[in-house]
Formats: structure tokens, sequence, C-alpha cells
């Protein structure tokens, strides 16, 4: 038996098909600052453009769309994940008796 599963299956759960909602609010709050930054302190420089621009750009990144994942921010939260939880797997298998038992 084979079933035939869609690619965006889950794609109908986000909001335009990519963006959850505290993805959008993330991208929000990191224009909004951008544009407030830009208002009030006036890039004259080029370190001070940048600075007025970071907040944007940086928000921008985390939410933007990545193949095989959600976004870039799910991508630093899985490896955060992984390099912070135990990473010893203990085989239990199937069989009723281990073959070799349990290393201690």
């Amino acid at each position: 038996m084979q079933f035939l599963i869609p690619k965006n299956t889950k794609r109908s759960m986000l909001i335009f098909g990519y963006f959850q909602t505290i993805d959008l609010i993330i991208f929000g709050c990191g224009m909004g600052l951008t544009i407030l930054l830009l208002m009030i302190v006036a890039p004259t420089t080029l370190l001070g453009a940048a600075i007025d621009l970071a907040p944007g750009v940086i928000s921008a990144f985390l939410v933007m769309p990545i193949p095989n994942y959600h976004n870039t921010r799910i991508i630093i939260k899985e490896l955060y994940t992984f390099y912070t939880t135990r990473q010893k797997f203990i085989w239990k298998g199937w069989c009723f008796k281990d073959e070799y038992g349990e290393k201690k």
C-alpha cells in the first residue's frame, strides 16, 4: 500500500502559507522599531544607518522561510534544543531479551 501525501499539507494552517502569528509579530515589531529609529535618529553616517536598520534586518532574517524547515527562528530553536539536551540515547530495541545485556 502506498499513500500519497501532498507536500504542503501544513501550509493551510499558516498565514500566507508561510508564517505563524508569532512570526508576523516579530517582523512587525522589528519593522516598527526600525521606522521609529529612522524618524528619531536620522542616519548621517554608515554606522548610524546600520544601527537604525538592524532591528528590521534581524527580524526579517528570523522569519525568512527555509526549505525543509519552517523558518530560521525554528532552526535556531532546534539547534539550541539539540545542543542543550541529553545526547546519550539508550537502545532498548524491540526484542524480548537483549543479546548483549545492558552496559553500565
